[in-house]
């Protein structure tokens, strides 16, 4: 027998593999699992070049996933000055008037919409306090961004812009623009002439990101992006990734056949515990921006359009996709985005079940949770969205919808007693990326979901490991602890799944193993 790379034992192991849920002991070898079960099972497999772990008790489960993270494009999303604590407009103001510079200006991200109190998103609210610096600061949504008169300048921009996606850039009653940039091509006119990071940074930064995801039990992530190839393929060469990524490329409107081929080719691109497979969409964008598609206008008469200008572009492109043998992963948050892409999906026959997922989800009526499993479409979401909501109701997202909608929000359990896969993720740099986090919200959810039900523990579990697995079509290889799967494994000091939530989210991770590296180890 050759001997194994690496042992665990002393260990409670939840394998998620029903036809042996327990065990103590686990072998892996050219990272794979090799054995699973007591320690007689694996002490043939040591070898005088094994390395043996005792775990002490801890409990190892099958490697976490983020389903919905970008951890390489969000290097870019995630730069400058930290917004995130801020809460009201004059903290802004003074968080931004002792700002740092980056060759002048002042870039900031994780900017909460409910900053502003109800008032419109308007550059004339901090002005004052840049002193003529150019400044961009991306809303936390991710989907708009706030800059100055004089980053508009540096642009070259000087009025609205016509774009072949629902895009804008918005403007007051007079007609001035107020630097509020919505959705992607807008904010691209002005990350185009902004300060970026060097190569090398951006590749520090990239290192020191997926250690510290990993420090969290992540051993992969599903990134909704293409991210850049270049950058991941040259560090994979050198050093190990501590992460598995899974690359979906974007597929935006007025793409024609040349760039669905384009699309197609790059689904060769790959190297070790890197690789890209799916194709993202987006059919809307947000509440809080607007411009998420509601099958009922919200509170300000928005939200009426897809993000597609003809929806049925959309349709066809996912049509021919999956014709190729492409999965497809689609923005999808109003309720009319989740129905058209139901819908399309439908359209392509029973042979579409589990290729195919809709991300975030965050209100959908009663009709709308069974087609799902109906349809074998996966439920991709993010319970730690909903702490950017409140309970009372109060926040931009939950008055926008107005108390029906937002009475429907974050329906994870609903999904999952309906049959659906229901897959987790945190859409990092949206929210943090900690998948303790990720389990402990998606069983309390926050906010305006905080009167639903979450999810039970192995539920939330599940999410992160065989549920994403189905996601990206590695149920066979992924997801559970057992013989000839990847040896993907995640050891806590307490139980994931009877610890109550609020100890799930502090939980102290023992080790981190990708693909049989140990990617982390408790100091």
């Amino acid at each position: 027998m050759p001997a194994a790379d690496l042992v665990l034992t002393g260990a409670r192991v939840r394998t998620l593999d029903p036809d042996r849920p327990y065990a103590s002991a686990v072998a892996v070898r050219d990272g794979r699992i090799a054995a699973v079960g007591e320690p007689d099972d694996v002490r043939d497999w040591r070898g005088p070049g094994t390395e043996v772990v005792d775990l002490g008790g801890g409990w190892l489960v099958p490697g976490l996933v983020d389903a919905h993270s970008h951890p390489v494009w969000g290097l870019d999303m995630a730069t400058g000055l930290d917004l995130s604590g801020v809460t009201d407009l004059d903290g802004l103001r003074a968080a931004l008037a002792s700002a740092e510079r980056t060759d002048g200006w002042v870039v900031g991200f994780g900017l909460d919409h409910n900053v502003f109190g109800g008032r419109p998103v308007d550059r004339a609210l901090i002005e004052d306090v840049l002193a003529g610096a150019p400044a961009f600061l991306r809303l936390y949504d991710g989907h708009s961004a706030l800059v100055t008169d004089a980053a508009l300048k540096a642009a070259g921009v000087t009025g609205p812009r016509t774009f072949a996606q629902r895009s804008h850039l918005a403007v007051d009653a007079a007609g001035r623009l107020t630097g509020h940039l919505v959705e992607h091509a807008a904010m691209d006119l002005v990350t185009a002439v902004m300060p970026r990071p060097s190569h090398a940074e951006r590749r520090a930064r990239l290192v020191e990101l997926l250690a510290a995801m990993a420090a969290t039990g992540l051993t992969g992530a599903h990134v909704m992006d293409l991210g850049d190839p270049e950058l991941v393929g040259a560090v994979a060469e050198e050093t190990v990734l501590p992460l598995r990524l899974r690359f979906a490329p974007w597929c935006m409107p007025g793409a024609d056949r040349d760039d669905l081929a384009e699309l197609l080719a790059r689904q060769e691109l790959g190297g070790r515990h890197w690789r890209v497979g799916g194709v993202k969409f987006f059919m809307d964008g947000t509440v809080e921006g607007g411009t998420a598609w509601l099958e009922h206008p919200d509170c300000h008469g928005q939200g009426t359009e897809a993000f597609w200008p003809d929806p049925a572009a959309y349709s066809e492109a996912v049509r021919f996709l999956h014709r190729a043998g492409v999965r497809t992963a689609t923005h999808a948050i109003g309720d009319a985005a989740v129905r058209h892409a139901l819908d399309t999906v439908q359209s392509l026959g029973p042979d579409a079940r589990l290729g195919h997922r809709i991300e975030h989800i965050e209100s959908v009526p009663d009709d709308t949770v069974g087609r799902f499993a109906e349809l074998g479409v996966i439920a991709s979401m993010q319970p730690p969205h909903t702490g950017y909501t409140r309970a009372d109701r109060s926040d931009e997202w939950s008055v926008r919808l107005g108390g029906d909608r937002a009475g429907r929000a974050w329906r994870l359990r609903d999904l999952r007693d309906a049959g659906a896969v229901v897959a987790l993720g945190s859409d990092w740099p949206i929210a943090h990326y900690d998948a303790r986090a990720v389990l402990a919200t998606a069983r309390a959810p926050r906010g305006a979901a905080s009167a639903r039900a979450g999810l039970t523990g192995l539920q939330a579990l599940e999410g992160c490991t065989t549920h994403a697995a189905l996601a990206a079509g590695e149920a066979a290889v992924a997801g559970r602890v057992a013989e000839g799967f990847r040896a993907d494994l995640t050891v806590f000091g307490l139980d994931p799944v009877e610890a109550p939530a609020d100890e799930v989210a502090q939980a102290p991770v023992r080790l981190t193993v990708t693909g049989g590296h140990v990617v982390y180890r408790e100091g």
